[in-house]
């Protein structure tokens, strides 16, 4: 299999949608972390597993000069549901992994074990964290466009909402932590306090 043909039927979406109220105004994707953008550094983990990455946001402008197809929202309110949707529509492939513009150390090997769980009978795969579900760190078809398209018509925005009505299957805690031990796959920066904590903790990464 070819270099980013991990799955061909899969590709990636990087959500940067949000209006970094909580970094006080700054864009997360382009924060340093270890001497490096979080959104290059998630480029250089997603494109030797995924034949197509997108990025879904409403600014545009702030994204000419990233190497990647730039798509925005088809509907006007801002949540993450709405940029899965977005996601979802302008891919290529059947499948999608859906993830956040702010999370540095995404692995490589924790991707591969949500590739691995892709198939016909399954609608979306989802990892589940002491109970919680990790929506923006998961893998939607196609199959789930109808129901997210139904929910964002009554103004619902909650993620989960729609799980009950998809062949949900879930990743367990167990099965995450044999390959992504300390779950950095999960770290978000989102809050400057955020931002310094991994900057202490990884000032290498």
């Amino acid at each position: 299999m070819q270099p980013g043909q991990d799955n061909p039927s899969c590709c990636a979406v990087i959500l940067a949608g949000g209006l970094n109220t909580r970094m006080d105004g700054r864009n997360k994707a382009f924060l340093e972390v270890g001497g490096q953008t979080i959104l290059a550094r998630l480029i250089a983990t997603l494109q030797p597993i995924f034949p197509q990455i997108l990025l879904v946001t409403r600014q545009p402008e702030h994204y000419e000069d990233v190497p990647l197809r730039v798509v925005q929202d088809l509907y006007s309110a801002r949540s993450s549901l709405t940029g899965i949707h977005a996601g979802l529509k302008h891919a290529d492939t059947e499948h999608a992994l859906i993830i956040p513009c702010d999370a540095p150390f995404l692995q490589p090997q924790l991707i591969r074990l949500l590739l691995g769980e892709i198939d016909a009978n399954t609608d979306a795969v989802v990892p589940r964290i002491k109970g919680y579900y990790e929506p923006l760190c998961a893998i939607y078809s196609k199959r789930c466009l109808a129901p997210i398209t139904s929910q964002l018509h009554r103004g619902q925005y909650k993620i989960t909402r729609f799980f009950d009505l998809i062949r949900l299957k879930i990743v367990s805690e167990e099965k995450i932590q044999q390959v992504d031990p300390k779950m950095l796959s999960f770290l978000n920066v989102n809050t400057p306090e955020a931002l310094k904590t991994i900057l202490d903790m990884y000032p290498e990464s």
